[in-house]
């Protein structure tokens, strides 16, 4: 493991060029103490690292000395034949993502470039999927720029409720979730997140601007998505399914299993009773009358007499006449 995490700070020394040990800490997950002592222990090896004090300082290494990175084991070479996104179904990011991976495995020892090959003939990512998913990625290559350059990036914009505006943002980073491409971009007004596909007129500035001290993309992110799924989960109902409709339902809502109590005691004998979070009532009427007799609404009220209300008008248009 100490050989691995050593060529692991030999790697970010070599990519990041300066970085201290709090840094490599971090990226690591190891104490800044064990840092310390993979730093001299690459110094006792005669590779050329050397402290550099004062605010700014860090660890470096002697310019212009470079490392091989070692050769792919069986299970790596797996997780990137299998996981890479072949562009995520933009065709110009596929080309560059199928070019650089043609270059690694020209880099390959001769039995690695017969084991992916023999692996390629047997892979095949498609990713579309069967129904076209709208997604507009003509102003993704300007984003790109000016989240590369730390460009200022003006554009105008469309909201998923239609509102129109003009933007001006530090673009700080992108992501990609599915098919669909984001920019996180700090703005006058805070933190925000804008779908590429919404962005047109989109312009990069010659204005650079400084990003956050220690922004950390990934877990923005990850903080800014949990908050947004606290929120959406407005509408809440108690609901009794079959165990298929339960699946179902599982795998599009939040829910929870439904304590013993009022609710439970009225459902129907082997149904199941879930607690489900929609995100509005529309989407709560819209699933349950596709879901039909497999499902009865215990929770809200006035959301059941609804779907009585419904089916009742259903089975009187379907009465002959």
């Amino acid at each position: 493991m100490k050989a691995d995490r050593l060529m692991s700070v030999l790697l970010l020394l070599q990519a990041r060029g300066q970085i201290t040990e709090r840094e490599l800490a971090e990226q690591l997950e190891v104490s800044q103490r064990t840092i310390h002592r993979d730093l001299e222990s690459l110094s006792a090896a005669r590779i050329p690292v050397s402290a550099m004090r004062g605010a700014q300082g860090g660890w470096q290494l002697e310019k212009g000395w470079r490392t091989h990175v070692p050769g792919l084991d069986e299970a790596e070479l797996h997780a990137l034949l299998m996981a890479q996104p072949r562009g995520l179904g933009n065709p110009r990011l596929a080309a560059a993502a199928q070019s650089a991976l043609n270059k690694l495995m020209a880099a390959m020892p001769e039995p690695m470039k017969a084991q992916a090959a023999h692996l390629q003939q047997r892979l095949h990512v498609d990713p579309t999927g069967w129904r076209d998913t709208g997604e507009d990625l003509s102003m993704l290559s300007a984003v790109q720029d000016a989240v590369a350059r730390d460009r200022k990036l003006t554009f105008d914009y469309t909201r998923a409720d239609g509102e129109q505006s003009s933007r001006t943002v530090d673009a700080l980073g992108l992501v990609s979730k599915g098919l669909h491409w984001y920019l996180v971009a700090r703005t006058a007004n805070g933190m925000r997140t804008f779908r590429v596909s919404r962005m047109k007129r989109v312009a990069v500035l010659a204005v650079g601007f400084e990003r956050p001290a220690r922004f950390d993309l990934a877990e923005h992110w990850r903080a800014s998505t949990s908050e947004l799924d606290r929120k959406r989960a407005s509408y809440r109902t108690v609901l009794s399914l079959t165990s298929e409709a339960a699946r179902r339902v599982q795998g599009w809502c939040v829910t929870k299993a439904a304590a013993a109590g009022a609710a439970s005691r009225k459902a129907d004998v082997g149904k199941i009773v879930l607690h489900v979070d929609f995100d509005n009532e529309r989407e709560a009427q819209f699933i349950l009358l596709g879901l039909g007799s497999t499902v009865s609404v215990l929770e809200p009220v006035s959301l059941r007499q609804w779907v009585e209300a419904e089916a009742r008008e259903v089975a009187g248009l379907a009465e002959p006449a």
